[in-house]
């Protein structure tokens, strides 16, 4: 037996070649605050009720997908719940795009996985910056659309934090009709509501809309995330989806959060995560070195420091993690501080402001 055989020369050459993506757990820390990830701050509580453990669980669960529907304003048949809505992105590249032959399109500062998953299936990527103000380049983007089967738009985007003009997603829908795809990942939509185009699945074939229980919910350790299309979309999702996507603890949890009353106490995180972001974004703005402190719709907002290097390490070494976005396109300079309790948003400031009492 041949013990020095390298294993890794029987993987998919694109697979030695890929850089996964760097989740914040993957990226570690030994930290006390963690604004790193988008997550809810606290904990939510919830008691797991079903005893049938012995039994495999529903592909589709019948509670978790009609609650959701009603929750999202769309028929059952509409929706898809997956293994979070990582999962929805590759499965969109599995039903339609063919290895060799298809591309897909994102456009940077953007969201990782969009480029991960395509890697990881082979298909090739068609990457098209943003233009200055993070809004898609439309122009651009209408010229490279030979073979092109799925489109990514994040809105609000990540880690932007800004809301793609609707009038620009139309226009991208209506140059692909026929022709592709248009994913439109509305992850962080709950903090921005009056922004989120659902009302559109009936106008437009060709749309699909991603959700995730993981930000407002407050379960990204639940990994559920939901695809909302029409149905010859939903069904061709189907055939590619894992047969039992959702443990039965998973979806226990999904349909007691999906409950009016579940609803409820989402509303109120966000509305306490958004008061939280502005009090936070006010006092970075007032900090010497802050260049810039941009608009965001959601759980995160994205800073531009002048010393952006040294802050980061600065309070990675107390405890306080962040984000680094400065291997984004276009993000030199930035992190990206996920927002926590008032204390933790505190610890954030006085951190950053000790860094100027030192130089001086």
């Amino acid at each position: 037996m041949n013990n020095q055989f390298d294993i890794t020369l029987l993987a998919r050459k694109n697979v030695r070649e890929l850089t996964p993506y760097q989740s914040a757990r993957r990226l570690g820390g030994n930290g006390t605050v963690w604004l790193n990830a988008n997550e809810y701050p606290i904990a939510p509580e919830f008691s797991f009720n079903a005893k049938n453990l012995n039994r495999y669980p529903e592909c589709q669960p019948v509670d978790v997908i009609t609650r959701y529907a009603t929750y999202a304003g769309v028929k059952p048949e509409h929706v898809l719940v997956s293994r979070g809505a990582d999962e929805a992105i590759e499965l969109l590249i599995r039903a339609f795009c063919e290895p060799g032959k298809d591309a897909v399109i994102y456009c940077p500062p953007t969201y990782g996985m969009y480029s991960v998953s395509a890697e990881t299936f082979g298909i090739e990527q068609r990457v098209i910056p943003t233009l200055s103000d993070w809004s898609p380049d439309i122009k651009a983007m209408a010229s490279q659309l030979d073979n092109v089967k799925l489109i990514y738009l994040c809105s609000p985007n990540n880690p932007t934090g800004n809301i793609i003009n609707p009038e620009l997603i139309r226009k991208v829908l209506e140059m692909t009709a026929g022709k592709a795809i248009v994913a439109v990942d509305e992850a962080y939509i709950e903090f921005c509501p009056q922004a989120s185009i659902v009302s559109w699945l009936k106008n437009y074939p060709n749309l699909v809309i991603l959700r995730t229980l993981s930000k407002a919910f407050a379960l990204a350790g639940l990994r559920c995330g939901f695809t909302l299309a029409n149905p010859p979309v939903i069904e061709l999702l189907l055939k590619v989806i894992a047969p039992y996507p959702l443990s039965t603890p998973v979806a226990d949890i999904a349909a007691q959060a999906l409950t009016e009353k579940g609803i409820e106490v989402m509303n109120q995180r966000v509305a306490e995560i958004s008061r939280n972001r502005n009090a936070l974004s006010d006092a970075l703005k007032k900090l010497p070195n802050v260049e810039q402190v941009y608009r965001s719709e959601t759980n995160y907002i994205l800073v531009k420091f002048t010393d952006a290097s040294r802050v980061f390490r600065t309070l990675w070494e107390q405890g306080i993690i962040l984000r680094d976005q400065q291997r984004q396109y276009g993000l030199n300079g930035c992190l990206r501080i996920s927002i926590g309790t008032t204390e933790e948003c505190d610890s954030v400031i006085n951190a950053i402001r000790n860094i100027q009492t030192v130089n001086i």
